[in-house]
């Protein structure tokens, strides 16, 4: 019907089988960017937001999504991820996260960088909306991937 793998012959939703794939040492990165007010991005900056540290509560919450996103995307397999990190860059009118994920295994690991980015710039939100409501989530996408039968890819630049 078409060359979507989620997809069988009939147009009904499944779950890829990866069973007769190889393992490879697989990894994604994804970015995101929150902008905000120069009052909030000060706050976050000196740790000196209402809720404490915006940017560790934010990496935990991030790293931890990570790990749930076969519970959260449809038709994700639950990986067993080797290893998650979640970093930060402060840039003019708001922050940059940057979400890396790993592991050795049958299908990729996109979706668990895409979801740790995306929850970091959402808790980023969460812990600093009493200084700005109208902070404005974007720019989120996969930066670069690596490992399995289609190789590394890289994103063109913005």
């Amino acid at each position: 019907m078409s060359g979507l793998t989620h997809l069988d012959e009939t147009g009904a939703a499944r779950m890829v089988d990866v069973g007769g794939k190889a393992e490879t040492l697989r990894s994604a990165t994804a970015s995101g960017r929150i902008a905000m007010t120069a009052e909030a991005l000060s706050a976050i900056r000196e740790g000196s937001g209402p809720k404490g540290d915006v940017l560790a509560a934010a990496r935990i919450a991030g790293i931890m999504a990570a790990k749930k996103t076969s519970e959260l995307i449809p038709l994700c397999h639950p990986l067993l991820l080797e290893a998650v990190t979640v970093d930060f860059t402060f840039e003019p009118g708001g922050v940059r996260a940057t979400a890396r994920a790993t592991l050795t295994g049958r299908t990729g690991v996109e979706m668990e960088a895409m979801t740790a980015c995306c929850v970091a710039l959402l808790t980023i939100y969460d812990m600093a909306k009493a200084l700005d409501k109208g902070m404005v989530l974007g720019e989120i996408r996969l930066v670069e991937k690596s490992g399995g039968k289609s190789g590394p890819w890289r994103a063109n630049t913005l």
